[in-house]
């Protein structure tokens, strides 16, 4: 009997450490480090925003996942300058030295896995993430791997979380095969664009107005306040309009991925 209650617990005890072990979270991040403007100038120092990135990051490791980063061609990401400053933070800017040390130290973050390894690996995982920033708009928008990516974790039901300009990406694939069609998403909104533009950026980027972009393509475009605290999830898909929403994102996208842990899916499932 004794030796029956121990086979038990080493059984329970395997089962937790598969699980956990199975509870996996990709951050695909941009690796761009400049942006070409319209008026022939550049907006230098883009990249990742800082805290759209690790505020996320923090929720998700918190929740018991591990997270894995992924690159083009495997490069560390660069964070975009702006990010740094205090009041994209909103309460949590005590956090901003941790993140600063975190993409100075993190050994996976200094050495992402390239788009094709977690291409590779796909399955390992049960959500992926895509923050915001400039950075996107010169790499992941014109990468196939990303639609690649974003069609196989669609698919499966998993979560997917694009922040900001991430859904912009959303745009990469065309009509007949983008599987997001119909669905309710979020973004930078173009009065946000018209405020990067002229007091971030002093000028205009070649993909620019992706929310009258996401509408043309199909989506129900959906949006909050200027520099409000914004997002929205429609099944598997999870999108936030700007750092000022990095509350509103973690919140639906931490449910998502309790969700998900309970069904297996987050796509709707007919009976």
């Amino acid at each position: 009997m004794k030796n029956l209650k121990f086979a038990l617990i080493l059984c329970l005890l395997s089962s937790l450490t598969l699980q956990a072990q199975n509870k996996k979270v990709i951050f695909i991040m941009s690796a761009a480090t400049e942006l070409k403007l319209k008026n022939g100038k550049s907006y230098p120092e883009t990249g990742v925003f800082l805290s759209e990135f690790y505020l996320a990051y923090k929720e998700i490791v918190n929740l018991g996942y591990e997270v894995d980063f992924a690159t083009p061609n495997g490069i560390t990401s660069s964070i975009d300058k702006e990010s740094y400053n205090a009041k994209y933070w909103g309460k949590k800017d005590t956090l901003i030295n941790e993140a600063t040390e975190f993409v100075k130290q993190n050994p996976k973050f200094n050495k992402p896995l390239t788009l094709e390894q977690a291409l590779a690996n796909i399955d390992s995982y049960q959500g992926m993430v895509i923050p915001g920033g400039q950075g996107l708009m010169v790499d992941l928008f014109y990468d196939p791997n990303i639609s690649k990516i974003l069609k196989n974790f669609s698919q499966k039901g998993k979560a997917i979380g694009l922040i900001c300009h991430a859904p912009a990406l959303i745009l990469s694939m065309p009509k007949e095969e983008n599987p997001f069609i119909g669905y309710k998403v979020n973004s930078v909104t173009g009065l946000e664009e018209f405020f990067i533009e002229n007091f971030v950026m002093k000028g205009k980027p070649k993909n620019r107005k992706i929310a009258k972009q996401l509408k043309k393509l199909g989506l129900k475009y959906k949006k909050g306040k200027p520099a409000g605290n914004f997002a929205v999830r429609d099944r598997e898909l999870i999108t936030s309009q700007n750092p000022y929403s990095n509350e509103a994102f973690n919140k639906l996208y931490l449910e998502a991925l309790k969700e998900l842990e309970e069904k297996g899916t987050l796509k709707p499932i007919i009976k």
